[in-house]
């Protein structure tokens, strides 16, 4: 009888200890867990790739060179351009919807994201629902420019020129750009015959309009501004609203073209699904090499106004650009491929 009542006290005081050693335990894990949730997110863990979806030479990919290596140094990883162009921006915007959503795969999307949706029938990606909004980088003034060997030096005498010269003045622009629906627009609004020749990317159009291959092209200050300035090429007008202080006496195309407007933007998306918390830090380093005094002072001068807005901002701007670019394709008469 003693031995069992002994026995007994025995046998349950372990049984205490058990449970408070497994209390203990939890509330360890649970600080350890706390304490994991509180470090900051593991992002990036490798180089981050800045998809163009386009050639090299073009307005997007300056734009994604010049940021990219204060990019790298904010982020403590390479920021790497990758070129992938062709179809009409459509090849390297479906890359980046179909990547990882982490973060390491992102596109440098423009203009012709919101403009695609009217000019194909089909799509292998929503632009919207398909994507994460980081930040709209940039907008940039387009311009209306010339080979110097053609004789028109306003927009009065293009037209003129083009009406005596019916089907022979062609334009070299990127397939499915702003660029390219503004030819459509000063053809249509000034009832003139001109090609408009669809090139994979800006910078081959450029390289053919350099060499008179074609007669003219409209396209961003960033890419033409050096070209303007030492000769090679003639501008004749921008195509925004206003004149820009980078060629103050430069007109607009409205101020002959009543109603004549277009201009381009720069923002950068993400895969569907981005985690918050890299959305964040995107937003932020991006916004930080925006900000940067030297890369400020390079945009200045290629006529670029630097916006680094909110992820929202970005998503509501491309929901009001996706139905005014539908108009835009609309009154041009194009038909989606």
């Amino acid at each position: 009888m003693m031995t069992n009542d002994l026995r007994g006290p025995r046998d349950t005081r372990p049984t205490a200890r058990s449970r408070a050693a497994a209390v203990a335990t939890a509330a360890f894990a649970l600080a350890c867990a706390g304490a994991a949730h509180a470090q900051p997110y593991p992002f990036p863990s490798k180089p981050v790739r800045l998809v163009v979806p386009a050639a090299p030479g073009g307005g997007t990919d300056i734009i994604a060179r010049a940021i990219a290596p204060k990019l790298g140094e904010l982020l403590g990883q390479p920021a790497l351009i990758e070129n992938r162009a062709g179809g009409g921006t459509n090849i390297g915007t479906e890359f980046v919807a179909r990547a990882m959503p982490d973060g390491h795969t992102l596109l440098m999307a423009s203009t012709p994201h919101a403009i695609n949706p009217s000019l194909f029938a089909k799509l292998a990606f929503d632009p919207v629902r398909d994507f994460t909004p980081i930040t709209l980088l940039a907008t940039v003034q387009t311009v209306l420019v010339v080979h110097p060997s053609l004789p028109a030096r306003t927009v009065k005498e293009f037209i003129a020129l083009a009406k005596a010269r019916p089907g022979q003045l062609a334009a070299g622009t990127s397939a499915g750009t702003s660029q390219f629906l503004a030819v459509e627009l000063l053809k249509s609004m000034a009832g003139i015959d001109i090609v408009n020749v669809p090139y994979k990317g800006a910078g081959a159009a450029l390289t053919d309009t350099l060499g008179g291959h074609v007669q003219f092209q409209v396209n961003t200050l960033v890419a033409t501004l050096p070209h303007i300035e030492a000769g090679r090429l003639r501008a004749i007008a921008v195509c925004g609203p206003t004149r820009s202080a980078l060629l103050p006496k430069v007109p607009t195309v409205s101020e002959t073209l009543k109603g004549f407007e277009s201009a381009g933007w720069y923002g950068l998306l993400g895969p569907h699904g981005l985690p918050r918390e890299v959305v964040t830090r995107l937003h932020g380093a991006f916004k930080a090499a925006m900000s940067d005094a030297t890369v400020r002072e390079r945009f200045a001068t290629q006529g670029v106004d630097v916006v680094a807005g909110t992820p929202e901002e970005l998503g509501a701007f491309i929901a009001r650009e996706i139905p005014k670019w539908a108009s835009v394709v609309k009154a041009a008469g194009l038909k989606p491929e």
